[in-house]
């Protein structure tokens, strides 16, 4: 990590850096993954990485080591719920006294804990967003109050870093700032060790991956499977993921005489391997999710070559650039969404499009905390 680092840092000392999360793995999720992933080549590297994280399982050690990265667990309340209020944090955080802290999401208790920890100690940190939608409408709306109640702990980091252009521009908005003083960081989308197929493999798969919740939009996919299955009588539906909507979800399919065509489940090891073994199957792809920060399974997809199907709202726009992803609106009825993938199911297989990979991740974020380290002050300084 040599020659991005602030002036003076004697090469002798590897740089210590604290990665903070709400979740991490085994649960799974793109903030999960993005944070293991980024830990374990910042380790080797060369620095000294501990990940902070919280745990409403009992029955998980409170610290275990992967690798050369550290990985501490502390215990949040309430244990049925996603405020991840963790009392501890904010003395681990002090004993812990890093180089940098850096912040993995915002919208928990952890982020304002850590964030105020760091400042008090006088650890410059950074807050990297992994915004993403809920199924309560209610939470939804407060988000943006949320971001502005935040705001002074936010400016006052190092950096701030968004996963897409949509995501850098909506927290300009929240948070009345320049989107110039947002680091546009995607994560990596390199999945292990599968080839890319010039075709599927299973030309009557389609697959909606994502936690089962009512604003991924998988229902909006099952509602139009009647009129696909009426196109193409051989498809079916994997949806991939576990969640509180499920029962919706397999109501609906009853409801609509699809049942015989919708498998729900999530991956049974939740394999990074597996999946990319699952896409590669696949002919079709959807994500017609309301809201996504990123979507990072979607660009999996698009790494591997497969035929993507998009909601064009929040940053799933952004990826209508690719070859074989068509974009529908958010009010588009179930026969267009079955136009949509029905296109697909007959397009020519593409190319795999050049992604940016983990390691090109991680070369930003180096970049990055060398920048952040040398400055004296966060953003509201420099805003």
């Amino acid at each position: 990590m040599t020659g991005t680092l602030p002036q003076g840092w004697p090469e002798s000392r590897p740089l210590r850096i604290l990665y903070v999360t709400a979740r991490f793995l085994p649960e799974r999720g793109g903030t999960e993954i993005h944070t293991n992933e980024v830990a374990m080549r910042m380790s080797q590297r060369g620095a000294h990485v501990t990940v902070l994280a919280t745990s409403r399982d009992r029955g998980r050690p409170r610290e275990e080591w992967d690798g050369a990265v550290r990985i501490r667990r502390v215990q949040a309340w309430p244990r049925q719920r996603d405020y991840f209020f963790a009392p501890e944090l904010y003395a681990e955080i002090r004993a812990a006294m890093p180089d940098l802290l850096h912040c993995q999401g915002y919208h928990t208790f952890v982020a304002p804990v850590a964030m105020m920890a760091a400042l008090r100690a006088s650890i410059p940190y950074v807050v990297t967003l992994h915004s993403g939608g809920h199924s309560s409408r209610l939470r939804v709306q407060m988000r943006p109050l949320q971001a502005r109640l935040l705001r002074p702990l936010l400016v006052r980091a190092r950096a701030l870093v968004a996963g897409s252009q949509f995501e850098a521009d909506l927290f300009s908005r929240r948070l009345r700032i320049s989107p110039d003083e947002f680091a546009i960081i995607p994560s990596g989308v390199n999945l292990p060790g599968v080839s890319v197929p010039l075709g599927p493999t299973d030309t009557g798969l389609v697959l909606s991956i994502g936690r089962l919740e009512s604003y991924k939009g998988h229902d909006r996919i099952i509602e139009a499977l009647p009129a696909l299955r009426r196109l193409h009588p051989g498809v079916r539906l994997r949806i991939v993921g576990s969640g509180p909507y499920e029962p919706r979800l397999r109501t609906l399919a009853a409801e609509l005489d699809v049942a015989d065509a919708v498998d729900i489940a999530p991956l049974p090891s939740g394999s990074r391997r597996e999946l990319a073994e699952l896409l590669n199957r696949a002919a079709v792809v959807t994500a017609l999710s309301r809201y996504e920060s990123q979507g990072l399974a979607v660009q999996e997809a698009i790494g591997l070559g497969r035929p993507v199907v998009v909601n064009e709202g929040s940053a799933l726009a952004e990826l209508g650039v690719y070859p074989n992803v068509l974009t529908v609106s958010g009010l588009a009825g179930s026969d267009e969404v079955a136009d949509a993938v029905s296109r697909l199911l007959h397009a020519p297989p593409g190319d795999a499009p050049a992604m940016q990979t983990w390691d090109d991740c991680v070369d930003a974020l180096v970049e990055l905390y060398g920048a952040a380290m040398s400055e004296e002050t966060g953003l509201s300084a420099r805003s």
